[in-house]
């Protein structure tokens, strides 16, 4: 492990070394060092322990709770290293993870002058000249980001989201150390080359940029839009292209209640129950359909407007999914849901995602001792997101891969649960969208949906072996052409 390196090596070698020194200090201080091997530790890392134990905040909070605190402390990089570590019961545990899964990204708010400074540059005109009216505080502030209400010049009521000044240079920092760690756990320690360390911190740096350029959250509301079209239910709200930059995202105000204020929504007249059958719907659509989804789906982030309709907001974290993983995914869960759990192991040994040279009728064996439990219980005691989870818990014996492009989908299925059970905890979304699920399955896996994909397939190698002849006649041409320019001996 890691921790095993003389202390000499790692402080000689690595440039990251105060940075580790305060993060020891900030764990020990909420008591959230449960995680470090002790009797491996280089002793200038067991010294600055033992002193911040001193000051230690004792609590009676769990340990995934206690790290969650230690993590907000820590910084923007290391909230977001512990969302992503919640959706990773394979490597923390299951107990781990859940609690994890409630960190909330909140930091405190720059100043307000700062963020109109910023809108200032990054649109180049005065606060006054482009919009009439802009709020004294935010309404939101987060670890990439914080929002203000605001009126347009011309009339029209936005949110403007401002990315925190000097951000990009922690973030660099931080990552580079993750990154590092990763990459020298994973060379250590064979055992853990299957949880792609590396490609996780990869994916977690990807992410992070992504949420930094607001110019990229605006195209994905902008494609979100674009998709949900046709279903009356949902609505996204208009991107303000001339008020966007990458520091600088403007998009239409929404007023609404958020989604998990049941009793509100009750008082309004609506029906709870058609609420989350059309967020459930919503949220398949996005999967499935299109393998483009909102990958930050909590409760604040959905809202329910007057009229009845789910509006989504902040689309900083969106996930995709090709076509092979779709079919995976679908499959896997159709086979879970009704029982059928040689299908779920010819998803995995279809997706490559167990190794060929593995044992598949055992796999399915697993499996069952997953699944079968779940089948007793009432459909709204079933979780997807704990089957996903402790389907990774048995993954280490039949030498299977993390698929870390998975990690914002389980993520984002952890939450919408959430939101599902605070609608009405009688009823499961999962099986609210199951024929929405079924028929996606059944739709492309038909022969004629095959058929008409081998015919694309045809067209595209057709295309290419037209311009692969049209490339060698200009060739020829083209050295035809220099030779008749030789001149005649």
């Amino acid at each position: 492990m890691v921790f095993a390196t003389p202390a000499r090596m790692i402080f000689k070698h690595c440039r990251y070394g105060y940075r580790l020194l305060q993060i020891f200090w900030i764990c020990a201080r909420y008591d959230a060092l449960f995680w470090l091997p002790k009797d491996k530790l280089p002793w200038i890392v067991r010294l600055a322990a033992s002193t911040a134990r001193l000051v230690r905040r004792r609590s009676i909070l769990r340990k995934g709770q206690r790290l969650g605190l230690a993590l907000q402390a820590i910084g923007p990089t290391f909230i977001k290293l512990g969302q992503t570590l919640a959706t990773r019961a394979d490597l923390i545990g299951t107990e781990l993870a859940r609690d994890l899964s409630t960190l909330q990204d909140r930091l405190p708010p720059f100043p307000t002058q700062q963020a109109k400074a910023i809108i200032e540059e990054e649109l180049g005109a005065p606060i006054a000249v482009l919009f009439s009216s802009f709020a004294d505080k935010p309404i939101a502030a987060a670890s990439i980001a914080q929002v203000y209400q605001a009126v347009t010049s011309d009339e029209r009521a936005v949110a403007v989201k401002v990315v925190r000044p000097h951000l990009a240079e922690a973030f660099a920092q931080d990552v580079g150390l993750l990154t590092w760690l990763a990459g020298l756990i994973a060379r250590k320690d064979p055992r853990y080359s299957r949880l792609k360390l590396p490609e996780v911190m990869t994916v977690l740096k990807q992410t992070i940029a992504m949420e930094m350029d607001l110019r990229m959250e605006a195209a994905a509301a902008s494609e979100m839009a674009e998709n949900l079209a046709q279903d009356a239910y949902m609505y996204v709200p208009a991107v303000d292209w001339q008020r966007t930059t990458k520091n600088v995202l403007t998009l239409e105000w929404v007023d609404g209640v958020r989604i998990d204020q049941r009793a509100t929504l009750q008082d309004m007249g609506l029906d709870t129950d058609v609420l989350l059958a059309h967020a459930a719907q919503a949220f398949f659509r996005q999967v499935f359909q299109f393998g483009f989804f909102h990958a930050d789906l909590h409760p604040g982030n959905l809202l329910v407007m007057n009229d009845g309709r789910l509006a989504l907001l902040d689309f900083g974290v969106t996930g995709r999914l090709d076509k092979t993983t779709r079919l995976y995914l679908a499959d896997m869960m159709h086979g879970f849901l009704i029982g059928d759990y040689h299908k779920v192991a010819r998803a995995h040994f279809a997706a490559g995602y167990v190794p060929a040279d593995q044992n598949e009728p055992l796999f399915a064996q697993a499996c069952r001792a997953i699944g079968q439990p779940l089948l007793k219980l009432p459909l709204a005691e079933v979780s997807l997101a704990q089957l996903l989870g402790q389907l990774f818990e048995t993954t280490e014996r039949f030498n299977m891969a993390t698929q870390p492009h998975l990690l914002l989908l389980q993520r984002t299925m952890v939450v919408a649960e959430g939101i599902g059970r605070a609608l009405n905890p009688a009823v499961n979304m999962w099986e609210l969208a199951r024929p929405l699920v079924e028929r996606w399955l059944v739709e492309h896996k038909s022969p004629l949906y095959r058929l008409r994909g081998e015919a694309h397939n045809i067209h595209d190698h057709v295309e290419r072996l037209r311009k692969v002849f049209a490339d060698m006649e200009r060739i020829v041409q083209y050295h035809v052409g220099e030779i008749s320019k030789e001149p005649t001996p």
